[in-house]
């Protein structure tokens, strides 16, 4: 039982809750999304379910981090918001808008017996919000403002990708990238 079996399922269950939920979601749905053997999961995962959110949550926020960070390298803070909101895009529309954030699906389930997903959850929000703050900074936004609006484009993408769900049409997500890069754009000129 090798570290392979392990990673695919980390992938599955973040795969996973983007659409069903932690709820939603048990072990027998990630050993047969995964392919891994049966006895494995408990092998890896010997804290249970919450273990595997756990990793799942973490490996799906530094997925994304990976690509925000790619963007910003390049100096241009409006890409930053392209970058985050290009993968939730793609997710919505091969779902069929069944699929959201595996983060968020993870921290609205987070309740009170599993504080270790919400700290899990908070991790990553803070990761993307200080990569997109370090990125907003680096191209001229001062780091108030900065820290700020990566703050305002992480909860407005989010919440954004709520109401696409709802409405089953990217809309909402246009038009929140549109009003963020336009904020962005006004925050370099006054920095």
């Amino acid at each position: 039982m090798g570290t392979d079996s392990r990673e695919r399922m980390v992938r599955s269950a973040a795969f996973l809750f983007r659409e069903r939920g932690y709820s939603g979601t048990g072990f027998r749905d990630v050993i047969a999304h995964s392919g891994a053997p049966r006895g494995s999961i408990y092998h890896h995962f010997p804290e249970g379910k919450a273990q595997l959110a756990e990793e799942a949550v973490r490996y799906a926020g530094e997925f994304l981090n990976a690509g925000i960070l790619a963007a910003t390298e390049g100096g241009d803070a409006a890409s930053a918001v392209d970058a985050f909101v290009g993968w939730l895009r793609q997710v919505l529309v091969k779902s069929g808008f069944r699929a959201g954030c595996p983060v968020v699906a993870v921290t609205v389930e987070a309740h009170d017996d599993a504080p270790r997903l919400a700290a899990a959850a908070a991790a990553v929000f803070d990761l993307w919000q200080d990569t997109l703050a370090t990125g907003l900074g680096n191209a001229g936004v001062p780091d108030d403002r900065a820290a700020r609006l990566a703050r305002l484009i992480v909860a407005a993408v989010e919440g954004a990708t709520i109401l696409c769900r709802a409405h089953h049409d990217v809309a909402p997500l246009d038009d929140v990238v549109a009003e963020l890069k336009a904020m962005t754009r006004d925050a370099l000129r006054e920095g």
